[in-house]
C-alpha cells in the first residue's frame, strides 16, 4: 500500500516507520519540503519525503499526522482527496492540554469528515503513545491496542487490517461518532502519562472477554 503521513513529528515518524517496516511504501509530507526530506532520510527504510500536496497525490492512505489546529491548513493544501481514506490520528486538545477543545456533539473526526466529505475518514492509532509506536507499538510487550472508527465499513475494515499488519491490535467500534467517546480517552492517557507522571506505558491496552 502508498501511505501518505502528512507530519514530520513524533507521531508520524512513529507510524511511517511501523508501515515500512511491514512493507509499505511510505511518504512523509511537510509544508517545508526540505524538512519532510530530511527527516525521511533519517528514518531510513525507503521512506519518501515531500510536500503535502505531492505526498496525497501519490497515495491511496493518507495519514493526518499533525496538531488538530492545523488541519483545516493542511487540509486546504493537499489538493483532492475524493475517494481517498483519510485516517485521523488527531485529539482536539486544548493550548494547555488542560482538556478538550470540542466534545460531546461532534469529534474531531467529524469535523474532518465534513471539511472532506468526499474522502472516507477513519479514526484510529489517537489513543497510542508515540513512545509506544517507537517501541514497535508495544505497551509492557503486549501490542497496543488501536481504536478503528470509521463511517465506511470498507474503509474502517483496511485501517484495523493495517493496524494488525504492523504488530497493533486492532479493534473496530463502529461509526466515526465512536471518536466522540475516543478522543476522550486520548485525554485521560495524557492527563496519567505527563501529568500524573505514570509514563507513556500508561497507553491501554483493553482486554477481550473469552
Amino acid at each position: 500500500m502508498n501511505i501518505s503521513i502528512l507530519g514530520t513529528g513524533n507521531m508520524a515518524s512513529g507510524l511511517a516507520v511501523l508501515f515500512a517496516k511491514a512493507g509499505h511504501a511510505v511518504t512523509l509530507g511537510s509544508r517545508k519540503p526540505a524538512e519532510a526530506e530530511t527527516v525521511a532520510r533519517a528514518l531510513g527504510r525507503g521512506i519518501a519525503g515531500t510536500g503535502l500536496a505531492d505526498t496525497a497525490g501519490r497515495s491511496d492512505l493518507v495519514v493526518l499526522a499533525v496538531p488538530y489546529s492545523a488541519v483545516a491548513d493542511v487540509l486546504a493544501t493537499t489538493g483532492d482527496l475524493t475517494g481517498k481514506t483519510v485516517v485521523d490520528i488527531t485529539n482536539p486538545m486544548t493550548a494547555d492540554f488542560s482538556g478538550l477543545a470540542i466534545g460531546l456533539t461532534t469529534s474531531a473526526a467529524e469535523e474532518i469528515q465534513k471539511a472532506v466529505p468526499a474522502a472516507r475518514v477513519v479514526k484510529a492509532f489517537n489513543t497510542v503513545f508515540a513512545q509506544v509506536l517507537h517501541a514497535d507499538g508495544k505497551v509492557a510487550g503486549r501490542p497496543a491496542t488501536v481504536f478503528v472508527a470509521g463511517d465506511d465499513a470498507g474503509a474502517r475494515a483496511s485501517v484495523a487490517r493495517l493496524a494488525a499488519d504492523v504488530g497493533l491490535d486492532p479493534l473496530e467500534v463502529g461509526g466515526l461518532a465512536s471518536a466522540r467517546y475516543l478522543e476522550p480517552v486520548a485525554g485521560l492517557n495524557i492527563a496519567l502519562g505527563y501529568g500524573l507522571g505514570l509514563g507513556t506505558d500508561i497507553a491501554p491496552t483493553w482486554l477481550r472477554a473469552a
